[in-house]
């Protein structure tokens, strides 16, 4: 039988407190079918044991993957790759609003993710920010994106790019996601 190629399968990794109702990627589940992956303590988030479900969720995923991080979504998937011996599975990774978790005001719960994996990412990643983030200002996300070897896309005044911001389903997101599984031979 001829080689078919497989969709990737999408793999949604909320941030802190995760992702409610109105969020893009809850609708993401709904609409695409997107699949999110649940941690077991959202308030207080222990970055090794993020690092550890991640690598078991994407070890129980036949076929390709992308990865569609929000927040501090987006430095799990920093310090998963940092570590995983399962990286050639993942084939991009939407970076959607990255706190700044250097800030003097970053939460009790947070500080344990310092220090910061800076490293390339060993995947195609896509970073999307906003002007006016209340979690990061655009030149430390720009930083991040570079750091990462992430391509970057300003949205304008978004706020931290999640419900508040009146996305909806966020078409333009979803896009520029699939984009990055494009290369899946």
């Amino acid at each position: 039988m001829p080689n078919i190629p497989t969709a990737p399968t999408v793999l949604l990794l909320p941030g802190w407190l995760g992702s409610g109702p109105g969020h893009w990627q809850t609708r993401w589940e709904t609409v695409h079918g997107a699949l999110r992956v649940e941690q077991h303590e959202w308030l207080w988030p222990r970055r090794g044991d993020w690092a550890a479900r991640l690598d078991d969720v994407v070890q129980d995923q036949p076929g390709p993957l992308l990865l569609a991080a929000h927040s501090l979504g987006c430095h799990l998937v920093a310090a998963w790759a940092a570590h995983s011996a399962h990286t050639a599975r993942v084939c991009g990774a939407l970076l959607v609003a990255p706190p700044d978790l250097d800030r003097d005001d970053t939460p009790p719960q947070l500080l344990p993710w310092r220090p910061v994996h800076r490293q390339r990412l060993p995947f195609v990643a896509h970073l999307a920010f906003s002007s006016n983030d209340p979690f990061s200002r655009p030149e430390r996300t720009l930083e991040l994106a570079q750091d990462w070897g992430a391509t970057t896309s300003a949205m304008g005044a978004a706020g931290h790019v999640n419900a508040e911001s009146g996305l909806g389903d966020w078409p333009l997101g979803w896009t520029w996601l699939q984009a990055l599984g494009l290369s899946v031979p």
